[in-house]
């Protein structure tokens, strides 16, 4: 899917020809270092930021060069670091804003996902009003609305405390069992090593390692990217 992407700011080059490759219904996580490169090659993938060199193909298709509104209806989905809710309307309101067509059919749908997480007593509950772990809960499903087949899960766990994680967690089994295809960024390895059934670990821009949460966790290099040794 990403072929050798290269992304550059100036004179700083954030991702260093990167490929990943991800096969449909399965869990993958993308970690390292605070600065490796890992939400630049998020927004590379969704349209965020233009590549420089390489290659992004999802479903057979190019998709860089797309426009992010382009690639969403795509069928790729994603959250982000900071939560991007809209406080003054309610929760079944914040997923009901990326419908367009049949309000009836939307409404079910946002139901049924607020239901999903286990959030549908407060679906009309302004967003402002809930727990940040919720807030992010409605974000999750909000991405979800339209269905897609990957969904870019941008540090989900950072901030939820542990009721509301496994609720996400599951969650996210549940979306792979259904065939779809999940790639998070995460500090919190336990949530990583529990969840990822390939890791793909990048320092300094560049894909350092890439493997089975096992593999990985044991793997000198990442180690040393981590904790210097």
């Amino acid at each position: 899917m990403v072929d050798r992407v290269v992304k550059r700011f100036g004179g700083i080059t954030a991702v260093n020809k990167v490929s990943l490759s991800l096969e449909a219904g399965r869990i993958y996580g993308l970690i390292g270092p605070n600065g490796s490169g890992k939400t630049t090659l998020f927004n590379c993938i969704t349209g965020i930021d233009q590549v420089d060199e390489g290659q992004i193909r999802f479903k057979g298709q190019r998709i860089d060069g797309l426009k992010p509104h382009q690639i969403f209806h795509l069928g790729i989905g994603r959250t982000f670091q900071v939560i991007r809710v809209f406080p003054e309307l309610t929760a079944l309101e914040n997923l009901l804003v990326v419908t367009t067509g049949d309000f009836a059919a939307a409404r079910a749908r946002a139901e049924e996902l607020l239901g999903f997480v286990k959030l549908e007593r407060l679906a009309g509950e302004y967003a402002g009003n809930l727990s940040y772990g919720q807030q992010k809960l409605v974000e999750f499903t909000r991405v979800l609305m339209t269905d897609p087949e990957l969904i870019l899960l941008d540090e989900p766990a950072a901030g939820v405390n542990r009721t509301l994680l496994n609720e996400l967690l599951e969650a996210v089994r549940k979306l792979r069992d259904s065939g779809k295809t999940v790639l998070l960024v995460e500090h919190d390895m336990k949530v990583v090593m529990g969840l990822c059934e390939t890791v793909f670990v990048l320092d300094h821009g560049e894909k350092l390692a890439e493997g089975p949460p096992g593999v990985i966790q044991t793997d000198e290099r990442v180690i040393e990217a981590y904790f210097g040794r």
